[in-house]
């Protein structure tokens, strides 16, 4: 669920980019890249780096929001993410795991036009083998869902074929697995039908790998997920407000 948001209001990024004419004003020339919402990063206690959401970034969390509560039926009364986290707790409450998944393939799809969807899959989807839609969702993700996520960076994916795309995303320690606190959440609300919606509904295969030991997490623009995913296996974690992780006999998540 986390990706589909950075195509809401994707930067002014040209595919190929354009040529420009080096700047021989400066000795040692930089290139740099621009986010609209400007915050910058910093580090807590530990270390990590840190992402401070900038204005830009409130207005994504309040529509995504907002077509969680349109799905769910229900707000919380908490504001910003705490009352964004309460509503994900709620949308899997009363649904199997597979309605879940369908609820949250619906608001990802309500946060885009129709027609959208299709002239990506369409049009961009196929060019080049499916790289160039695979590289330009993975910058775009990077530099619009760290307000979900926290600090991203994109990196390379290997492909079966032994080539390699600059079209993944590291994500150091994703903030909504380490919020909602579940495996059964990051699983039926954001890795499955995230997986499903870019390719179903934007024809780019994605493959997500959470972390649950220390909440990093790698996608992998242009790769299919296995149709075996043992990730769906795991444990609930050790700071689960509702079940607590059995490692001598590895019970499942029961919301997995």
């Amino acid at each position: 669920m986390a990706l589909a948001l950075a195509l809401v209001r994707p930067p002014h990024l040209a595919w190929p980019p354009p040529l420009r004419r080096p700047n021989t004003s400066l000795r040692h020339p930089t290139v740099g890249v621009f986010c609209s919402s400007k915050p910058l990063p910093q580090t807590d206690a530990g270390g990590r780096s840190e992402y401070k959401p900038g204005p830009l970034d409130n207005l994504f969390l309040h529509l995504f929001r907002s077509k969680m509560v349109q799905e769910s039926g229900w707000d919380s009364d908490k504001p910003g993410y705490d009352g964004l986290i309460e509503v994900a707790n709620r949308l899997v409450i009363g649904r199997s795991n597979s309605e879940t998944r369908e609820a949250a393939v619906r608001i990802l799809q309500s946060l885009f036009p129709p027609w959208l969807l299709h002239l990506y899959k369409m049009l961009i989807g196929p060019l080049a083998g499916g790289s160039v839609a695979a590289v330009m969702v993975a910058r775009v993700t990077a530099l619009s869902c760290k307000w979900l996520m926290g600090p991203c960076t994109v990196n390379s994916v290997d492909l079966p074929n032994g080539s390699s795309w600059m079209s993944g995303v590291f994500v150091e320690r994703c903030k909504y697995l380490e919020e909602s606190k579940c495996v059964g959440i990051c699983i039926n609300t954001c890795k499955l039908p995230t997986q499903a919606f870019f390719k179903d509904c934007m024809g780019v295969p994605l493959l997500m790998e959470p972390n649950f030991s220390d909440y990093s997490c790698q996608f992998k623009f242009g790769i299919l997920p296995p149709h075996d995913d043992d990730t769906v296996k795991e444990p609930c974690l050790e700071i689960c407000p509702n079940a607590i992780r059995r490692k001598e006999d590895a019970l499942k998540c029961p919301k997995a």
